[in-house]
């Protein structure tokens, strides 16, 4: 696969770079996961004649489709022998209640928010090298023009099993690609305005919110939220694992990526509220679309509250030593590609990262609100 400067990262956040240029497969590195990174292609939103996060108005604030969850402390972090290092220590966090939407953003409410505000999408423009290379490593070869085009990636698996440390094989960095078309240039969401708008990247999620009179959750509030009033639980549903008993949430059942046995009836994303809401009444708090958080991403951060913290913010810089140049926020939750076998980013408490203006087949937003 021949990809514009992305990233693959494995369950153990361990990323493998993706460039311009084709190059043989290191079977030495682990196992890749359902998550993806792209280095940062904007600076801004600045754009000619077309809204930019500074121009979205505010729009007028309701509580439809939206459940309170009251305040509350509870342990966060590592839960369980699948935890990564950037989930320890575990320690005693505070939140303040809010209100939160009760499924994923969906492509109907979008279109809405993009109807109203003429805004358009990281994924719909067109790359800047001399921004997108301030992500990268010094000395890093700029692209050829034609590959400096509006693209994301979407999942494009094999009809056979491959190695899964040879990522080409399921990610494609497609050429039209965004949240009106999720497959690319002749697919689109007819149909779909109850599914989760995805291909959106951390900047999309923020302007939403603040035309929506919203916000993005913190990383606490949200694993607070997820965790449904349930106590050191590993889910949302509690600890039995994700394919025993009854379906409970969109997620890869079978041999990835070329087989998936459909046992949850898709394929790909679902519309919301597909499965049983936790206990707080939030659906989807564990598969179908990862959900950026308002955090940056640092992965010693839970060291520097390890005595515990109310109302955490997140760290004041991004950092993520596996790509010290790019600037991350946290993402949350899981998709229709996790599978216990190789990632369990369904889990309340598994952080995992991605470049603000990265837009995946499977990356969406929920929104929260103070009042």
């Amino acid at each position: 696969m021949l990809c514009l400067s992305a990233t693959i990262v494995t369950c153990k956040q361990k990323p493998v770079a993706i460039t311009i240029v084709a190059r043989p497969v290191d079977l030495t590195k682990k196992a890749l996961c359902c998550e993806s990174n792209i280095p940062k292609r904007f600076a801004s939103l600045t754009i000619t004649k077309t809204a930019t996060l500074e121009d979205v108005k505010t729009g007028e604030h309701s509580h439809s489709g939206m459940v309170w969850i009251k305040p509350g402390a509870f342990m966060m972090g590592a839960d369980n022998k699948q935890a990564s290092p950037d989930e320890y220590p575990k320690h005693k966090v505070a939140v303040n209640g809010f209100w939160m939407d009760v499924t994923e953003v969906t492509n109907a409410q979008f279109a809405r928010f993009v109807n109203a505000t003429r805004y358009i999408t990281t994924a719909e423009r067109k790359p800047d090298w001399s921004e997108l290379k301030k992500q990268l490593p010094p000395g890093t070869p700029k692209p050829d023009d034609s590959l400096l085009v509006a693209a994301s990636l979407v999942f494009d698996p094999p009809n056979h099993e491959v190695q899964l440390n040879d990522y080409s094989q399921w990610w494609a960095w497609k050429k039209g690609a965004n949240w009106k078309h999720p497959h690319g240039p002749a697919s689109s969401i007819k149909g779909k305005g109850n599914y989760p708008v995805v291909h959106i990247s951390w900047f999309d999620a923020v302007a939403y919110c603040k035309w929506a009179g919203k916000r993005l959750p913190t990383e606490a509030e949200w694993e607070w939220a997820a965790r449904g009033g349930l106590q050191n639980k590993i889910y949302p549903w509690g600890d039995e694992p994700v394919d025993a008993g009854n379906i409970k949430a969109n997620t890869w059942q079978g041999h990835f990526p070329d087989h998936n046995t459909l046992r949850d009836k898709f394929y790909g994303l679902a519309p919301v509220a597909s499965f049983a809401p936790n206990g707080y009444g939030l659906y989807d708090m564990a598969g179908n679309a990862w959900e950026w958080c308002s955090d940056y991403y640092n992965n010693q951060y839970y060291k520097t509250i390890a005595y515990g913290a109310v109302n955490p913010k997140g760290p004041a810089n991004s950092y993520d030593p596996d790509e010290p140049y790019a600037k991350k926020r946290v993402i949350r939750g899981g998709s229709f590609l996790c599978n216990d076998s190789y990632c369990s980013g369904y889990r309340v408490a598994r952080r995992m990262k991605s470049t603000e203006d990265s837009g995946m087949e499977h990356l969406g937003f929920r929104c929260i609100a103070d009042k």
